[in-house]
């Protein structure tokens, strides 16, 4: 860690840190008749700890319905350089938006990060008072504040907006969009070097929160598809790229984290494809289809074919590969992305979904496997519903995965889930030749313990990681 501001000199240079020893995990009480509220667990996952595998700290937010989904730093690499901030920053509080109440607690993780606190609420008034709810992504900016995504206005109709919040008092100050506002929002990302932020889009918040139906991302009224590009400098909106019926929801969007590089990759859900997006001659943003999953034939399943469904995806920091989840299918890949524009499949593991041999669903015709996948068990214990969040280690060795996408969608898709729990398993990453393998004799199962079953979802290390991390790129 760097004497000057929180985060890494470059991402190289953030692969050097040392192994993770805790990690983070918001995670969401499915029984609101229990009484019992969502909670952030810390995890022991120092192989030399004797609390190694464990939840050693449960962080209640005593508020029912918040629905902790992602998280975010106060400060990350981005403030590394003293220069770039008004002061010198620490990265000691960790930010959690709630898609269902529209509350932000911010965490102390700095006094004892493996035993947090809540130091602060922001009460969901702030929020609705700008006609702002739904909030998604939070990423700390070089100016000493936080930007955090929302996806709906106040009524729960889709609305792209964003957020600002001081890093230090904790104050609403008001949203950054200049002018013009995208149809709808999810994720963003942005690179100052380039002049240039692009967002995500998921749909109208009162649509998604009620479960998915079929016939809803037929409706662009109702649900995204499009990237959309701001100028940094000028916080406006100058370019929508609709992605069309192969780009329906865009999530979890991915620069490269070289500063300098001026491309990344956004996952679709609903149709299982990954896009480049990219900046052409004249600097006019482009999008290609570079990864397209094909669905299987089946029977017992509410049509002829199940598509895959793209959660979420990273990139590990030296840019070699990306990773993703492929939530209904029910495995993880890793892709080398060393030929930007043709991706190659160099791993892919199944932890779950809703093909395996045992279940109702019927492969009939695979374009990929020659079997439906067997139910995998860790440590005498059936893996329930479906890989879904991930983060890698820094040094790219160590794919956490966790299960959980969004409540109301994990009891429609995988009921068995919400009776036994997520999980949270780890891959173990051949970095020189890819690949990657179940380590078997880990496993956090988030259906033990005084809370009972649990929706494990995003993961966050106190030293940072790829998904929260941006860097500036030095002139």
């Amino acid at each position: 860690m760097s004497e000057t501001g929180p985060g890494y000199a470059s991402p190289l240079e953030a692969m050097k840190a040392p192994r993770e020893e805790i990690l983070y995990v918001v995670c969401v009480q499915p029984d609101l008749s229990s009484g019992k509220t969502d909670l952030l667990a810390t995890i022991d996952v120092d192989p030399k700890s004797p609390t190694y595998c464990q939840i050693i700290h449960r962080l209640h937010t005593e508020n029912q319905n918040d629905e902790l989904h992602h998280s975010g730093w106060n400060a990350c690499s981005s403030c590394h350089n003293v220069k770039e901030c008004c002061t010198v920053p620490v990265r000691d509080k960790l930010i959690l938006p709630c898609l269902g109440s529209d509350r932000i607690y911010v965490v102390d993780t700095g006094k004892n990060p493996r035993a947090p606190q809540i130091s602060k609420v922001i009460d969901a008034s702030e929020m609705n008072n700008l006609n702002c709810s739904t909030p998604h992504t939070t990423h700390c900016l070089p100016t000493g504040e936080l930007m955090i995504s929302c996806m709906g206005d106040n009524d729960g109709n889709g609305k792209g907006d964003f957020i600002l919040i001081d890093s230090k008092t904790f104050k609403t100050k008001g949203t950054w969009t200049k002018g013009e506002l995208a149809k709808f929002g999810y994720d963003f990302w942005y690179q100052p070097y380039h002049d240039v932020m692009v967002s995500t889009e998921w749909g109208a918040p009162r649509i998604f929160k009620r479960g998915f139906q079929p016939e809803d991302p037929i409706d662009e009224n109702i649900y995204g598809r499009s990237l959309n590009f701001y100028s940094w400098s000028r916080r406006e909106l100058i370019q929508t790229i609709n992605l069309g019926e192969d780009g329906i929801t865009p999530l979890e969007i991915r620069f490269l984290h070289n500063p300098k590089e001026n491309q990344g990759f956004v996952g679709c859900a609903v149709n299982a494809n990954v896009f480049r997006f990219f900046p052409n001659k004249d600097g006019v943003w482009e999008a290609q289809k570079v990864i397209d999953i094909k669905p299987k034939k089946v029977s017992g399943w509410v049509g002829d074919y199940i598509q895959g469904m793209i959660t979420d995806i990273l990139i590990s920091m030296d840019d070699k590969y990306l990773y993703f989840t492929n939530w209904l299918h029910g495995d993880v890949r890793q892709y080398d992305i060393t030929d930007r524009e043709h991706p190659k499949l160099t791993g892919q593991v199944f932890l779950g979904g809703m093909i395996l041999n045992d279940s109702k669903v019927k492969v009939i015709e695979d374009p990929e496997l020659d079997a439906q996948p067997k139910p995998v068990y860790v440590k005498g214990k059936r893996l329930y519903g479906s890989p879904q969040m991930l983060q890698l280690s820094l040094d790219g060795k160590r794919l956490y995965v966790s299960s959980s996408l969004f409540s109301p969608w994990d009891k429609q898709f995988y009921p068995d889930s919400i009776k036994h729990g997520s999980f949270l398993v780890k891959l173990d990453v051949d970095v020189e030749n890819g690949g990657m393998k179940l380590d078997e004799n880990f496993l956090i199962d988030f259906e033990e313990g005084p809370d009972g079953p649990l929706l494990a979802h995003e993961m966050r290390y106190p030293g940072g990681d790829c998904t929260s991390d941006i860097w500036l790129a030095e002139e």
